[in-house]
């Protein structure tokens, strides 16, 4: 992806610190799905990888709630494929498999329905933001535990400082902005 289109997508995040408690800079990617110019841009740069011919194809992407699942959505239907929601605890209708980690700010629950994906399906994972690595890990482990490989862990903003990367070690792991 060209700088000036990293710039711009930059610019339609807005930072809210102290949010969701104190100390935590939080990265609201509101007014960048309000611009539908850089939603599908956005987008565009999340399936990139993933599209026919790249050697990275997927079966279905998987999206963390709850920005997860505007990307994750929205990159399955680009890429054709589709979507399976990871949920927080007590969301999902069906039988579920979970999780519980740890975030940066405390602990929380994640569930996906046991039959979601089939054995040796080829998932790409999506999230909005990468911190700690916890909730990716997290979902990531749901998923292969059902039989899934997941082929890439993806997110729209980085934030290297807090090294979730380290969490994923070992995984396809990419992002279109960092900081």
């Amino acid at each position: 992806m060209d700088s000036v289109l990293s710039e711009r997508l930059a610019a339609g995040l807005r930072d809210i610190p102290d949010y969701p408690s104190p100390g935590v800079l939080f990265k609201d990617i509101t007014p960048l799905l309000a611009d539908p110019e850089l939603f599908a841009a956005s987008v565009d740069a999340l399936a990139a990888a993933h599209r026919a011919g790249s050697g990275a194809e997927v079966d279905v992407v998987a999206g963390v709630e709850a920005r997860g699942f505007i990307f994750g959505a929205a990159v399955a239907l680009s890429l054709g494929v589709g979507f399976v929601p990871i949920r927080k605890k007590g969301k999902l209708p069906h039988t579920t498999v979970s999780a519980e980690y740890t975030l940066e700010y405390g602990t929380a629950i994640i569930e996906v329905h046991e039959d979601a994906v089939h054995p040796g399906q080829r998932v790409l994972l999506l999230d909005d933001v990468l911190a700690t690595g916890g909730t990716a890990e997290a979902a990531a482990g749901l998923l292969e535990g059902i039989g899934a490989q997941v082929v890439s862990v993806s997110f729209l903003v980085e934030l290297e400082f807090l090294n979730g990367r380290e969490r994923l070690a070992g995984r396809d792991v990419k992002a279109v902005l960092s900081y």
